[in-house]
Order: C-alpha cells, then structure tokens, then sequence
C-alpha cells in the first residue's frame, strides 16, 4: 500500500527459521517490488511500492500489513499507486481518474501507521498516483508489489523489470501461457528478482512436508489430488471455467477511471459486477474470462506451486490433460512424464467415493496444496488445517515440529534477500509461470470439452491449432508487452 523503507543487517534463509515477517494470515495486501539500481548492500535501505489497492486490505489488513512491516525493519510509506481500485465517474463521455477513494483511503492508512513511529505524531510521505507508470519512474524505488486484477498481472510487470525495478505479483501471474513466457524472458532480459506470492509454499509446516515428498519420503509419487471447483459467473450460474457474460451497462462510479481498470482487455462496459465499493470479496471480476482465471485465481494457483514442487516438476508441466469425457477418470487428470497423476476434483469426498485412494476414516480438509498418494503410504498438505497422513510411521521420520499449518512464512523476506544479493527467490518467474500454466492447460482442456497433449519444454499443444489458439490473445491499444 505504499513504498515502505525496508533496513536489515543481514538476510534469512530462503525457507524455514523462525523469523517471519508477514501478517498472521501469511499475506501482504498489496503486492509490487521495484529494484533501484544493482548495488544494494546488505545493510542499505530498500524502498518498495504497491500497485492496486482493493480486496487485498479489507478485513483489517492494513493494520496488519504495517505492523508486519514493522516487524521486519521497515520504515517510511513513500509511494502508492493504485490501478482500477477506484470508482471513476464518465462526465460526458469522457473517464477520468482511476478509483481515487480507495487510493487515498490507501494513503491514509500508510500515513497513519507510520505517525506512530514519528516524534510529532504526523507523517504524510506517502505519495499517491493514479497511474501506474508514474510510479515507476521515480528512481528511488528498488521494488513493486503488483496486487491489481490478473488482467494487469504480466502487462505491470514486464513494465516495472524495464524500468529497472524487481517485483512480487500476485497469483496467478499470467492469463495465458504465451504472456507467463513473455514475462519469464523480460525478467531475465532486465536481470530483475521476481518473487510469485505463492507463500503457501514457504509456511514451515507445509515446506516441511513438501521437501519430505520431493525427497521421496513416500517412495514414487502414484497420484496428486487438488480441488478445482466452479466460479460463479453473473446470470450463468456455477462455470468451470471464465465467462463474458454479457452484462448490463451501469453508470460508471464517481471517481473510478474505467477505461483505465479495463486497460489492456478486450474493452466492456462498466458493471458493479466488476468492481464496486465496498468490495464483495477478494477478486469479485475473476468470473470474467477477459480480466480473471477463475478458479485458478482463487485457489488453484497456490496449489499448483505447491504440487508441481513437490513432485520436482516446478519449471515443467504435465504431457497429457486427459478429459473425463474419456471415461479414463472420473475427473479431470493430467499425466506427468513420468506417470504421476494429478486428479482435479469437486471436494475431498471423491477421493474416496470416486477413487478410494485412501482409507474411509482419513481426515482430509483444507486448500491451496495436494493430497499425495505415494508406494509407502499418504500425505494430506493443505492450508486451514492440520497435515494429515498415513502410516502414523512417516510423520516419525519427517520429525515435524507441528502438524498445524499457521500463515506464518517468510516469502516475502525472502524477495527482500534476494533483492540484495541477486538471488533467485524461491517462487522466481519460472516457477510462477509453471503454476499459471497449469492452471491455463486445465482450462482449455474444460474449455474444449477432450483431452490435450501438452510439450511442456515447446510449449505447445501438439498438432492440435483449436487448442494452441487459446495460449494467447491480443492487447487492447496502447497497451502491449
């Protein structure tokens, strides 16, 4: 929500420890890093700004957000911008600027939360904007938190990482594959530190458990289970898979530049569905296939990270999405190259009811990570409770410290680290672009109704044009990559 001033001594391990640095949800409420220059030492100050302002902070976050900030060293918001996190109002036909009450119901935050620290009591150095290029052409930001709709995700930070700014994007990163590619090369071709917010990997807990999978502590991976529901769209009801839905226009909110939150999108007429004050949720607009991914955005994503990790399979992808239609499963699978199954279901249930991978009286529960079914037996790791497992013998030999799963975690201590020592952070570009994909490729397997065959170091559907047609789609003018 800000550019905060980040001052340490020294730097923390990539994962694990007992220093943490996020809130108690294990969550930032605004997410952008910008990189000032190739020299920042160890002990020297970092500054980072934000770029989008909504859902990510309701529910007391702001507090928490700043508190955490404190925590880590952090002192004096200077900037904060926000993108379509504000009602804008169209005065005779023409926008104006963008949801400017959310903006400066930003800075008043910042500034409030950063008086305490001051003599006087007042602070009012953090700087507002309406547009985001704005902020990053200021030169006295090393880092951008881009925390706008998915829409803006990959168009934000191939613009930051040009401007010579390191950044932490919310997932997922990408709304195509072809745009998560395009986001991997200018980070590289910029030489920047991008860090995915994919922190549900970095929660002590479910690393541990993560590393004792990946190390093969359940001997050969068999099956992965993870939930892909439905995403309600607007007069359609219960989707797999995003909509356009064609909605009635409504006059645009004072104060929210509508042409602005659109921006590179296919451009469609306003909609409290969309964005409205005070916001209904998270990601209200996932629902729409022009500026969200559904059920990838809401939890997907984080579970695609989580999996992929585990089974060692991070900077790939599965070689065949096989569609239920096909009778081979019961649900949605994709086939790994080297047999591991990963099977998308509707609730925990059908892991027993539709493929009795594990006993009746196993507890499953939870999100945003995977039930693995392995040759020495079965681990549960999910977030909203506890790691579960069987037989009882291999939580002997993983000596967890707790079998709870808390949201503390240092994935954005991490980025910080690594924004001093040019480092790859622990969910860099590639492996967010791996999760976004994997999400992608599950869709268009929906979207399509059959199976896929997928060339994950191609990155091409093979011999299959309907399918390679959905791996991108062109930028509304101004805006390109």
């Amino acid at each position: 929500m800000g550019i905060f001033l980040k001052k340490r001594t020294g730097d923390s391990p990539v994962f694990g420890g007992d220093k943490h640095e996020n809130n108690e949800n294990g969550e930032w409420d605004y997410a952008a890093g910008i990189y000032r220059h190739d020299s920042i030492g160890i002990g020297d100050a970092l500054y980072y700004s934000v770029v989008g302002a909504g859902g990510r902070r309701r529910g007391g976050a702001e507090q928490s957000a700043c508190d955490g900030a404190d925590r880590a060293g952090l002192h004096g918001a200077r900037a904060f911008g926000t993108l379509g996190r504000r009602p804008r109002r169209a005065t005779a036909g023409r926008m104006r600027h963008v949801d400017k009450s959310r903006r400066d119901e930003g800075k008043e935050v910042v500034d409030a939360n950063y008086a305490v620290s001051r003599p006087k009591g007042t602070y009012n150095g953090c700087a507002a904007y309406n547009d985001f290029r704005e902020l990053l052409a200021r030169k006295d930001i090393d880092g951008v938190v881009i925390a706008t709709p998915d829409h803006w995700h990959t168009p934000i930070s191939v613009y930051a990482v040009k401007a010579g700014k390191d950044v932490y994007c919310e997932k997922p990163v990408s709304m195509t594959v072809r745009q998560g590619r395009a986001l991997v090369e200018a980070v590289r071709a910029n030489k920047r530190v991008f860090q995915t917010g994919s922190q549900y990997r970095s929660m002590t807990t479910m690393h541990e458990a993560i590393d004792f999978v990946r190390a093969g502590g359940l001997g050969k991976i068999k099956s992965v289970f993870t939930l892909w529901g439905h995403v309600n769209v607007p007069t359609v009801g219960h989707s797999r898979i995003t909509l356009n839905p064609a909605l009635p226009e409504e006059p645009v909110p004072e104060g929210l530049d509508w042409n602005q939150w659109v921006g590179p999108a296919p451009f469609r007429p306003y909609n409290k569905a969309y964005h409205r004050n005070p916001i209904p949720g998270v990601v209200p607009w996932t629902f729409c296939q022009d500026f969200g991914n559904g059920v990838s955005t809401n939890y997907h994503s984080h579970a695609a990270d989580v999996i992929q990790y585990a089974l060692g399979v991070e900077e790939s992808g599965p070689v065949e999405i096989i569609h239920p239609s096909g009778k081979q499963f019961p649900t949605l699978t994709c086939r790994y190259a080297n047999g591991t199954l990963l099977h998308h279901i509707d609730g925990w249930g059908q892991v027993k009811s539709l493929y009795h991978a594990v006993p009746e009286d196993a507890k499953l529960d939870g999100m945003f990570g995977g039930l693995f079914v392995g040759e020495r037996g079965w681990l549960n790791i999910e977030h909203g409770g506890r790691i579960e497992g069987g037989p009882e013998s291999i939580f002997h030999e993983m000596k967890l410290k707790t079998r709870e799963v808390c949201g503390a975690n240092n994935h954005h201590d991490n980025w910080f680290s690594c924004m001093r020592t040019r480092k790859q952070p622990s969910s860099h570009e590639e492996i967010g672009h791996r999760a976004a994909s994997l999400g992608h490729l599950v869709d268009a397997s929906f979207r399509l109704g059959r199976s896929l065959k997928w060339d994950p170091v191609k990155e091409v559907f093979e011999g299959d044009d309907q399918a390679n047609a959905l791996l991108s789609r062109p930028m509304r003018e101004p805006w390109h990559l």
